[in-house]
Order: structure tokens, then sequence, then C-alpha cells
């Protein structure tokens, strides 16, 4: 039985700014850190066998965080587990594309596959094609009893518990942590979806500090 863990990432800068952020990036904030290294002592006593991390800044700090606390876990990069371009919206406020849609509606189209995608953005049904594409690759690779981290993103996660769940999904927080067992014919049951170790719950909303720090990705 494969059982992988799913981590979304910290907090950021753009999170707190309320913007969109896909392929484009922004680092930690000090509170996002906090979070995070709340979830790296909560998986402390979990075996890590091998660890998979979207290539983004924000997925490969959080990552070594919580590989701090397993020393020798093999880390490697999955460009599939990047989350969904939002394409000439990236870095844009939320608001700008909320504004004429509702939020979860069209998420809602994002994970059915159904959305056009964003211009100069990849179409859902691409998105979630190299998504399920990544983690079948990974699922495949783990066939023994180990236990995987896999370090990626919000909607990209979303599209994942999808498909295990088979139903619609309460938004993700920040550095929260999701577990799902794979048995050897590839069947998938959640064991836990969404637990927030730090209790900083979801990012939409939050308004930052006006000192706030951030802290840099490590180099690849």
């Amino acid at each position: 039985m494969l059982t992988l863990h799913l981590v979304r990432h910290g907090r950021t800068v753009f999170n707190t700014e309320r913007r969109l952020q896909g392929w484009c990036d922004s680092p930690l904030t000090a509170d996002g850190l906090v979070g995070v290294r709340s979830t790296a002592s909560h998986l402390a006593a979990t075996r890590l066998d091998a660890a998979y991390t979207s290539p983004s800044g924000r997925t490969r700090t959080t990552a070594a965080e919580i590989l701090a606390h397993h020393p020798g876990t093999p880390l490697v990069a999955v460009d599939g587990l990047r989350e969904m371009s939002f394409g000439d919206l990236e870095a844009s406020p939320e608001d700008e594309l909320f504004r004429d849609v509702d939020a979860r509606e069209l998420f809602g189209s994002v994970l059915a596959g159904t959305h056009p995608g964003f211009p100069g953005g990849e179409p859902a049904h691409e998105y979630i094609e190299r998504v399920v594409a990544a983690f079948e690759t990974i699922e495949r690779a783990h066939v023994d009893d180990e236990h995987v981290l896999v370090v990626s993103h919000g909607v990209t996660l979303a599209v994942y518990l999808r498909l295990v769940v088979g139903g619609d999904l309460e938004p993700l927080a920040n550095a929260s942590v999701s577990t799902v067992s794979v048995d050897r014919v590839g069947s998938r049951s959640a064991l836990i979806i969404g637990l927030d170790p730090s209790g900083q719950g979801v990012s939409a909303g939050f308004e930052p500090a006006e000192d706030a720090t951030v802290v840099e990705a490590p180099k690849p």
C-alpha cells in the first residue's frame, strides 16, 4: 500500500495580497513559514521514503522545511505538479477576475475540465491531463509499502483529490495535509483531506501585515 502525503505550499506574498498565482511565483511570508514549520513538525514522525514538488519556489521552500526532519529523503521536481496557468492574468488582483464570475463556479468548471482557459493560459482539460499524468507516474514508481510526500498547489491538489473522492471539495488551506492510500491495483482512498496543523486556514481574505517579511526559495 502506497501512502501519499499531499501538502499545499505555505502562505505567500501574493496569497496575502490576493493576487492570482499560477505559474508566476512569490515567496513565503514570515507567518507562512510558521505555518509550514507546524506542518513539518506534524509530519516529522512519519517515514518519508521519497518526495516530489512542483518546480515553483513556494513549493520548493515548503518541501525543504518538511524534509529538514527527513535528511536523506530524495526530492524530485515534477513539472506536471505546477498550478494551472492564469496566462495574461498572472499576478493580477483576484477581484479583477471574480467581479464578473463566481469563484466556486469558475474553479468548478476548471476541475470538471470544461473551462476554456484564461487568455495566454492552458485549457482546463490539458491542465487536468498533465496533473493526472504526474500523479500516475508517482504512483507507478512506488508500488511497495512506502510513504511519499507531494508538495503542490491548491487547485492542482484538488484535481487529484477530486479523482479520489469523486466530488466537490472545500478549498485547501496553505500548508494543509491530505493523505491518500493507493493499493497495488491502483485503487485510491482518501484518509485525510485538508488537515490544517497550523490553524491558519484558507488564505483568501487574509490581510497581510504592513511589515511582513518573506522567505526566499532555496536554489535548485
